[in-house]
């Protein structure tokens, strides 16, 4: 079966989902294609920063994601080892575009919110790409189920380890030295938290023999908790199995995000596949957005300029401004992709560094700084639609 489309999507992630809808508020059609059999779910939750509300906003979707999710007021930091408090910081106030809004998000909800607002038939489950060729200006997807797909527009929104990213050779990720075990505890009843984060810091080795299952994760995490409160204590006692797992960081070297072929022809990346980074701003989820976002705002400015039928010639004039369409929204972004990533990692290290040194700077002089970090990098605003 050969079927052809103006814009196609590998991945049905935020940042893919993401571009769908604003290309479909700009009232262009895309199929999205997702090689598994449901929206992915992997990850549990997400910290939804300023910058990432505003994008929502953008898409039509930031009112009813409110409804559903409290506001996060601030963070303290800790160490782990001595129990004392490092830094305080609040998220509320106003920053340089606006009020902060800050707030924990279930993927799911966020990904479900998202596909609702799609027409039926947008998204493909099931879809595997197994290749990407060419025919003239067209790229031609081919998938495992035998099925090929033919498109004006081909964008990688898979992932860290994208399909599409291997098309364009882009550069292999890297481990960033660290593992992060993850998991999340679920309140059927109502809890005494106060809507203020709590960062630990910590220097812990976690051997790979740990990983290999959850009860180990599980009891690891608690050999090593240290000096924290009790109701963190309750929180991993109240995690269940299924809801832990364990993985590598790995990120591609920010100067790969400027130097890179992000973009070839009318193919280019987003999302994770583009700038995947280290967890430790929060901003993996929210810098897609901000690229669905811009993407979607590039996109349809190329196509509304003389768009025509795909089944017509396909003329070099418009695939001259499909291409200029990505290698503007890759300009734009590649910047604002490395400093979060630069950040993400520098924080990182220096937060699990075990240095003597560096923990006295860290836990002495750096604390106030490294913490107000991430409130600073998501004061941003990706622009609307329009």
């Amino acid at each position: 079966m050969e079927i052809v489309e103006d814009v196609v999507i590998v991945g049905a992630g935020i940042a893919g989902l993401g571009t769908a809808l604003g290309l479909h508020r700009l009232g262009l059609r895309s199929l999205v294609l997702e090689a598994s059999d449901g929206l992915r779910v992997t990850g549990f939750a997400l910290t939804m920063w300023s910058n990432a509300w505003k994008a929502l906003d953008a898409l039509g979707v930031r009112v009813a994601l409110r409804r559903k999710h409290l506001l996060v007021d601030g963070a303290v930091l800790s160490s782990s080892v001595t129990g004392s408090t490092l830094s305080q910081i609040s998220y509320q106030g106003k920053g340089k575009y606006g009020n902060r809004e800050t707030r924990c998000v279930k993927r799911n909800v966020l990904l479900e919110t998202l596909a609702e607002e799609l027409p039926q038939g947008t998204i493909r489950f099931c879809s595997k790409v197994s290749s990407i060729a060419e025919d003239g200006y067209l790229k031609v997807v081919h998938l495992a189920d035998g099925s090929i797909v033919k498109t004006k527009a081909l964008i990688g929104c898979d992932g860290v380890n994208s399909v599409v990213a291997k098309w364009l050779r882009l550069a292999n990720l890297v481990s960033s030295g660290r593992t992060s075990i993850r998991g999340m505890a679920e309140y059927r009843k109502p809890h005494d938290f106060s809507s203020v984060c709590l960062r630990l810091i910590s220097n812990i080795y976690i051997d790979e023999d740990i990983q290999k299952g959850a009860s180990k994760m599980k009891q690891f995490v608690f050999d090593n908790l240290g000096e924290v409160p009790q109701q963190v204590v309750e929180v991993v006692e109240k995690t269940d199995l299924h809801n832990i797992l364990s993985s590598p960081l790995r990120l591609r070297w920010p100067w790969n995000v400027i130097w890179g072929e992000n973009c070839k022809g009318n193919v280019c990346v987003a999302g994770d596949a583009l700038h995947p980074m280290t967890p430790d701003l929060g901003q993996g989820g929210c810098s897609a957005l901000e690229n669905s976002v811009v993407l979607a705002k590039c996109i349809a400015e190329a196509l509304s300029e003389g768009t025509q039928s795909i089944n017509s010639k396909y003329e070099e004039g418009e695939y001259g401004r499909i291409k200029r369409g990505l290698e503007k929204f890759v300009k734009e972004r590649k910047w604002r992709g490395f400093a979060l990533v630069a950040t993400a990692y520098v924080l990182g290290m220096t937060q699990q560094s075990n240095g003597t040194v560096m923990k006295f700077v860290r836990d002495k002089l750096l604390s106030a700084y490294l913490a107000g970090l991430i409130p600073k990098m998501a004061d941003y605003d990706c622009g609307n639609l329009n």
